[in-house]
Formats: C-alpha cells, sequence, structure tokens
C-alpha cells in the first residue's frame, strides 16, 4: 500500500472511529476535520469518557490526532442545561501544536501477573501524557536540612510538571482495540517528535 492510500485509509479509520463513538459525531468531526486542514492524517485516538456529577451523566471525547507537521487535540463536552441556556449544549475545542513543542511523551503500562508477562501481550490499561508547555503543574514542600533540631526557614522545594494532556485507557473499560490504538498512537507520537527536523 503506497503513502497516499494508507494516509486516506487512515483519514478514514478517523472519521470511523468518530462516528463508532456515537457521541455527536457530527460536531466532532467537523471542528477534527477544520483542525486537520488539508494535512494527512497519520494516526489517531478517539476516547469516550463517561463520569458521574451527583445525579448527571456526562460525557466527554477526546480525538487526537497526528499530521506530518502537527498533533491536534480535540475535547468535546456536553452539559445540561443551566442558567446560561435553557436545552443541553456541548462545547467543543480543538488545539494544534506543532510537533517541535512537544516536549515530553510518557506511556505509564500496568500489566497483570508480571513475572508471567509475554512480549506483546496487552497492557491492562494505558496512560499517555503528552506536554507541551501549554500547563504545568508546580508541587512545593517547605525544604529542610538534614539536622531534625534546626527550625531555621529554608525556603520551599518542588518539581515543575508539564502536564498538558493525560490520557487513560484500560482493557476493563475501553476495550482492548481501544487500548491497542492507545499504543500504536503513543508509537507514532514518539517516532514523530524524535525527528527534530519537524
Amino acid at each position: 500500500m503506497d503513502a497516499m492510500a494508507k494516509t486516506s485509509t487512515t483519514t478514514q479509520g478517523l472519521r470511523a472511529a468518530i462516528e463508532r463513538s456515537g457521541y455527536y459525531p457530527a460536531l466532532v468531526a467537523e471542528a477534527v476535520e477544520a483542525a486537520v486542514g488539508g494535512e494527512p492524517v497519520r494516526s489517531y485516538l478517539v476516547h469516550q469518557e463517561t463520569t458521574f456529577d451527583q445525579n448527571e451523566v456526562r460525557r466527554h471525547v477526546t480525538v487526537l490526532v497526528l499530521t506530518d507537521t502537527r498533533f491536534i487535540v480535540s475535547h468535546t463536552d456536553e452539559q445540561a442545561a443551566d442558567t446560561t441556556s435553557p436545552t443541553p449544549y456541548a462545547t467543543t475545542s480543538t488545539e494544534s501544536v506543532k510537533l517541535g513543542r512537544i516536549s515530553s511523551v510518557v506511556v505509564s503500562r500496568v500489566v497483570a501477573n508480571p513475572e508471567s508477562y509475554t512480549p506483546g501481550a496487552l497492557p491492562r490499561e494505558v496512560v499517555l501524557t503528552i506536554g507541551w508547555g501549554a500547563v504545568s503543574r508546580i508541587d512545593l514542600e517547605p525544604a529542610a536540612c538534614g539536622d531534625p533540631n534546626c527550625d531555621a526557614d529554608h525556603g520551599y522545594t518542588g518539581n515543575s510538571t508539564a502536564d498538558d494532556l493525560s490520557l487513560r485507557v484500560s482493557e476493563a473499560g475501553d476495550g482492548p482495540e481501544t487500548v491497542r490504538q492507545a499504543l500504536a498512537f503513543a508509537q507514532a507520537i514518539s517516532e514523530a517528535t524524535a525527528d527534530t527536523s519537524r
């Protein structure tokens, strides 16, 4: 299969995955397609999440798309009627990030019975964290010295962590195909960001 045919198949696969999610597919697809523009889609991940907020069920879908030059993130949330709107509504947003701006790609795998793990076996869950500097989390704590009797103020110490996107998929909650897709997307974006010419 040549590169053009593969790209067309990948774009069709993205559209089919959005439609399969069943979560306002026309709205989600339009937002994603507008953000992608004419660029070929290299890899994608569609993840739907349902949360329970007191007496309400809320759905959220995240679509991640990798093109030759950009990483695109789309989030769509539904909201119940409130003081600003008499009817339920949805909010969708997209962010486009140049591949050169991505500073970290972290893939955490949770594997059951690691003593009997065989290469290629599917993890129980995958957490994909991608950082590009838009959002950072700072964890601070009082600094101390080694003297247990010291009561001087040593200021603070802490860590700054890029925390732009963190997405968790599990075999039990999302199915094995979504876990496979998350691993494939993680590998594709890791490889794309390793190419410093982009």
